[in-house]
Formats: structure tokens, sequence, C-alpha cells
């Protein structure tokens, strides 16, 4: 199974750390501008709409498999803009796991499995970002959490 995983400690309260993972407004500060459009359900789209050169557009779909609020969520992820088929084997799950220490919250997210999904192994190269992963991302999450 080939995954990529990154763990960051937030100080800020539980609460505080899944509103700036779930709600638009805040993930529009750290995803590159990019708001989730979701209703939250097992089942129900996820999207990241943005706007690129005075455009509305979806950059990432995907589907909400598991969410247990202000403890875990999973959900898949595709690039509409890519030349594979947008069907279920080729999204890839992201898993948000959250568990509140003493220092504020452990934040993990894991990506993958990248050898079940087409083109994979380039998918991998791109989202292993040098060894960084999500690491970047993750760094742009702790200071949204922590500032607001």
């Amino acid at each position: 199974m080939k995954i990529i995983q990154n763990t960051i400690v937030i100080a800020a309260p539980l609460q505080r750390v899944w509103d700036t993972l779930t709600k638009g407004e805040e993930t529009r500060k750290y995803m590159f501008g990019c708001e989730t459009i979701s209703d939250w359900n097992v089942g129900s789209e996820l999207n990241w709409k943005g706007t690129h050169e005075g455009q509305e557009m979806i950059f990432v779909t995907g589907i909400i498999k598991e969410i247990s609020p202000l403890n875990k969520l999973v959900y898949t992820t595709f690039d509409p803009f890519s030349s594979m088929e947008n069907i279920l084997e080729n999204h890839l799950d992201v898993t948000y796991q959250l568990e509140e220490v003493p220092e504020g919250v452990l934040f993990t997210v894991t990506q993958g499995d990248y050898d079940s999904v087409a083109e994979g192994a380039r998918r991998y190269e791109e989202a292993y970002n040098n060894g960084l992963g999500w690491s970047p991302i993750l760094t742009e999450i702790k200071k949204v959490a922590e500032n607001n």
C-alpha cells in the first residue's frame, strides 16, 4: 500500500480545528483560495470551489465516505481536469484524524492508496512533494486554526 501521511500538533481547541477543516470560509485561507462545498453527509459530494481568471470552478471533487465530527473525516479526491475517467476507482482516499493531546490537537492526514488508482505512480510523486507531502498545507492549517 502506497500512502502519504503527515501529522502536526495544533495549539487550538478541537472545535476550532474541525471548523478550520470543514468550513469554506476557513478552507479558503489555506487551500489556494478554494472553499469546501458539501452537506457533510456520508455519500454526499465534497467539492473544492475556487476562482481562476475570474471564473468560478470546481478544482477537486470527491465523496464523503465517513464522518465523525471532531474526530474523523474520510473523503475521496479526484481532479476533474485530469484525463482519467471520474469513477470511484480513480479517486484517492483522504483521511483526517483528530486527537486531543495536552498541547492541543494532533492532526493526522493520510492520502492513498496510490497503488490502487490509475496513474498512481505519477500522482504519488506529485503528492509526495519531495518528501513534504501535506506538511506545507498542515503548516497553513495550523496558522489559521491558532490565529482565529
